[in-house]
């Protein structure tokens, strides 16, 4: 089969809730989208959300070959298309990602098409601050079935700190944390707060510093009483390994959006297992496409809270049958397929190209 249409679109969904992190406070996703359709008519989604400082790849350089991917891939066999789009993931692995899951969707790929009920469990993030809030946002995350919670730190490491220590105690060992400093410590604060935890009911620190300071990262694992994960360090097989290598790491997380299709992506986490760490899986500012194609990946081969919980993020849901969610779980009926909600995706477009038989329509 050849590919006969692709469109690429950047989407704008506000967010329910201000989505704060070391680096910046998102209200919006603002992702691209990518539509995939072939000569039988079968059509595909793929999606990948850049921010910047999380990545070296910049919007508008990702825009560009996202458009120049779906340009070249029209008129192509399936198999030429994906080889195409795999060739440029060193270019960009946001924006090849995008096309590949599309193309994986297309070809009806069989992680995508559980023939069993699926129960993915979920994170869920807390936004208070102060301990009176705290304590009501963690009850009602704790009834909704949740018992892995994220906690934001990398902001004044005394004062986050601080704050871990009262969500524990809050806590009480009825969830486990998981700590994420999105790259926001320096490795002198880094190794600070990090040597000062108490292990209780945490499963580990995440991403200390810089995506780029190994060194630093690495200074922090050693210090750290729990065990460290990489994520924004890690784009491939080869940073895998080099994670692997560093004393204290003891967790890798993968996105989809950031190794390619979901072979890759599997290969990544076979990878993880191979190298005697422990794969975790999820982006978190991502939309139902990609948190559903994770859900499916996760089925069988995570046995953590996933982190694709960007869906719960926005108001408004881009698929007509939206992804199941009960009890803190991604809940996949058998033979679940989404449809695309067409009217949200016009209402939300910011800017798209449409390529067909070398026609070009921006």
């Amino acid at each position: 089969m050849k590919i006969e249409h692709a469109c690429v679109r950047q989407l704008q969904l506000p967010l329910v809730t201000p989505y704060k992190v070391s680096l910046l406070t998102m209200r919006v996703f603002d992702p691209f989208v990518v539509e995939i359709r072939d000569t039988e008519g079968r059509s595909g989604f793929g999606e990948a959300l850049i921010v910047p400082g999380y990545t070296h790849e910049t919007v508008e350089g990702s825009w560009r070959l996202c458009l120049s991917l779906a340009q070249r891939i029209v008129g192509l066999e399936a198999g030429e298309a994906r080889a195409l789009a795999r060739a440029a993931v060193q270019d960009g692995v946001g924006a090849a990602s995008a096309v590949l899951a599309a193309l994986d969707m297309v070809a009806g790929h069989a992680r995508l098409a559980p023939g069993a009920d699926t129960r993915v469990p979920l994170l869920a993030p807390l936004h208070s601050e102060d301990r009176g809030a705290l304590a009501e946002e963690i009850e009602a995350t704790l009834a909704r079935g949740y018992r892995t919670l994220k906690v934001k730190v990398g902001f004044d490491w005394t004062k986050d700190l601080r704050q871990v220590e009262t969500i524990q105690q809050l806590v009480r060992g009825r969830a486990t944390l998981r700590l994420d400093a999105n790259q926001g410590f320096d490795s002198a604060d880094g190794i600070a707060f990090a040597k000062r935890l108490s292990p209780q009911g945490i499963e580990l620190f995440e991403q200390p510093c810089s995506l780029d300071d190994w060194r630093a990262n690495a200074a922090v694992a050693a210090k750290s009483t729990v065990p460290v994960m990489l994520d924004e360090s890690i784009y491939d097989v080869a940073d895998i390994d080099r994670a692997a290598a560093i004393d204290g790491v003891g967790f890798v997380k993968l996105k989809l959006k950031k190794m390619g299709s979901i072979d890759m992506l599997l290969d990544g986490l076979a990878r993880i297992r191979a190298n005697g760490l422990t794969p975790v899986l999820g982006d978190g500012v991502s939309l139902e496409i990609g948190c559903w194609m994770e859900a499916c990946v996760a089925a069988g081969t995570i046995d953590n809270a996933g982190e694709m919980n960007g869906f719960l993020k926005t108001r408004d849901r881009v698929f007509e049958n939206p992804l199941p969610f009960a009890d803190g779980a991604i809940t996949l009926p058998g033979g679940y397929a989404p449809r695309i909600d067409r009217d949200l995706l016009a209402r939300c477009t910011l800017r798209e190209a449409t390529f067909d038989d070398r026609v070009i329509a921006v």
